[in-house]
């Protein structure tokens, strides 16, 4: 088999393997463990190694050899119309483990549906009835036509900015809702939907230049090759993360935050608090003598809950009465908690990461931060002190 390993062409094999490796991961996950998410992103990723395969065959000869050729022509390689819709409703799925996806949601796929029927058209057309180039010229691949080539980058763009919108309104609601929010905010997902945007106004930029010069073929492979870094560190991390089941998100919950957003603060001489009392006779009775803080995965709907109330009012009182959000507040509490456990002479040969899981912490990074917004200092400082 024709294979022409050069620079250019062995790199992108080595990312092409390894997410055909990931997508099978993903998938063998999602139907084990019933997780949407792994469903859409294996999906994501699949179409990802077929993103770069033209080009990674194209350095490797076949472009120039029969029948290699006409098999690059007639299969749609390209599938970038479904990036923007997977991505999206992954970030939907991810961040609640109980969405599914509606039937409105596949109305997002129908542009890559359509392509792939046109592509269908064109090879019984051309390939079987008349038997010679018809809808296609016979000089370029059809997955790289210009109007394809927009079409494609304007639906990724326009679902990156729907996806970072969402992903902003998460965040918002996971530091009101989660004692875990550093845990649960996913900066690898940031991380990635940042760097593909800024390749995609590139990549939109290039298209814009070339109208004007007429760029030479190489210059593309760049965009490809960081197309695959990107999603293959996408790829990594979402497969080692570790999976959180209580994730609840919908853009529609923010509205039970809404005032604390967007008010201005009330003085406490102007506003009347002998409501929240007992309230807060309810809170410290569950956080000191139930100690309900030592859940990792502790909500604000579920401590609402136990206290007998709903997450909007119980915010609010954690809010005005502790000047802190519902993360915060919780998680001073795990703090005093493994400080109190240091003292202890069983505790003395546990590392101090250890003692933050017993504690209720459930990750490195939310302890380190929360630890030094409470007393001032880096956890390794403190028993040195």
């Amino acid at each position: 088999m024709l294979f022409q390993f050069g620079l250019r062409s062995s790199l992108l094999l080595i990312f092409f393997t390894h997410l055909l490796v990931y997508a099978f991961l993903f998938w063998k996950r999602g139907h084990q463990q019933e997780r949407l998410s792994d469903r859409l992103l294996g999906a994501f990723v699949f179409l990802s190694a077929l993103f770069i395969f033209p080009w990674m065959s194209g350095f490797a000869g076949w472009y120039d050899t029969q029948p290699y050729r006409e098999i690059l022509f007639y299969t749609p390689f390209i599938h970038a119309l479904f990036f923007g819709p997977l991505l999206y409703l992954y970030l939907k799925s991810l961040t609640n483990a109980k969405y599914r996806l509606q039937k409105s949601d596949w109305l997002h796929f129908i542009p890559g549906v359509l392509y792939i029927l046109w592509a269908l058209i064109v090879l019984v057309t051309d390939k079987l009835i008349l038997g010679h180039y018809y809808l296609m010229n016979g000089e370029t691949d059809p997955d790289f036509d210009n109007w394809y080539n927009w079409a494609w980058s304007a639906s990724l763009m326009v679902y990156l900015i729907l996806s970072i919108r969402y992903y902003r309104q998460y965040v918002v609601f996971s530091w009101y809702e989660f004692s875990f929010a550093d845990a649960a905010s996913f900066k690898w997902l940031r991380n990635f939907l940042y760097a593909f945007t800024v390749l995609t106004i590139l990549l939109f930029s290039e298209h814009i230049v070339s109208l004007f010069i007429n760029l030479f073929y190489i210059r593309s492979w760049y965009y490809f090759f960081a197309f695959s870094i990107i999603t293959y560190y996408m790829a990594i991390s979402a497969y080692s993360a570790r999976p959180i089941i209580k994730l609840n998100f919908d853009p529609e919950l923010l509205l039970t935050y809404q005032p604390l957003l967007i008010e201005e603060p009330i003085p406490v001489a102007e506003e009347d608090q002998s409501w929240m009392q007992g309230w807060v006779a309810s809170i410290e009775a569950l956080m000191d003598i139930q100690k309900v803080y030592l859940e990792p995965e502790l909500t604000l709907t579920e401590l609402a809950r136990k206290a007998g109330t709903n997450a909007s009012v119980l915010s609010k009182v954690i809010n005005k009465n502790y000047g802190q959000n519902f993360s915060d507040f919780v998680n001073s509490y795990r703090v005093n908690e493994v400080i109190r456990l240091l003292e202890l002479p069983e505790y003395q040969n546990f590392t101090l990461l250890a003692v933050a899981y017993d504690a209720g912490f459930n990750s490195k990074s939310t302890f380190n931060r929360a630890f030094k917004k409470v007393t001032g200092m880096n956890p390794k400082d403190y028993p040195k002190n």
